[in-house]
């Protein structure tokens, strides 16, 4: 009975220990790095998303798996998932390619709702993702900034974090 004691108090610590430790990540730093059209079926309009993941943690991240869902202005736009594995260094990067799919109504969605901002330079968006799986588990990520529909050539779209 002791020993069944000893043996839980101890993994409880460990647990907690591990714990701890996982929670001092800094937040992975994701950019859009380009984008190239794919052929799709239907009305449906078809996208490579090439991401760039930067890791600034002293450790290694595994994953099994990239999901992305993108926002535009308020209203879900694309998404996509791809079941690549692979690492993203410690304090370093790697280029992600991710299909997402537009579907038409999401598309007549988002042209109804730019038609009500006519006259607005900059529209909203949210990129959410998540390189699932590994060690350290599913790692989530948000970008958030806005489009510059102003038509200027040297900054089209400000990121905030």
């Amino acid at each position: 009975m002791r020993l069944t004691r000893l043996l839980t108090i101890t993994l409880l610590a460990l647990s907690l220990a591990a714990c701890a430790a996982f929670s001092s990540r800094d937040p992975l730093i994701v950019q859009v790095a380009g984008i190239q059209p794919m052929t799709g079926e239907g009305l449906e309009l078809r996208m490579l998303v090439k991401l760039r993941v930067q890791n600034p943690n002293d450790t290694v991240i595994d994953y099994r798996g990239v999901a992305l869902d993108l926002e535009v202005n308020g209203r879900r736009l694309a998404s996509g998932v791809s079941d690549q594995q692979g690492s993203v260094p410690r304090f370093g990067e790697s280029v992600l390619s991710v299909p997402v799919t537009v579907s038409a109504f999401s598309a007549a969605r988002q042209a109804l709702g730019l038609a009500e901002h006519i006259g607005f330079d900059e529209v909203p968006y949210v990129l959410r993702g998540k390189l699932a799986g590994g060690l350290l588990g599913t790692q989530r990520f948000v970008e958030k900034g806005t489009l510059d529909l102003s038509g200027a050539v040297a900054n089209p779209y400000r990121r905030e974090r």
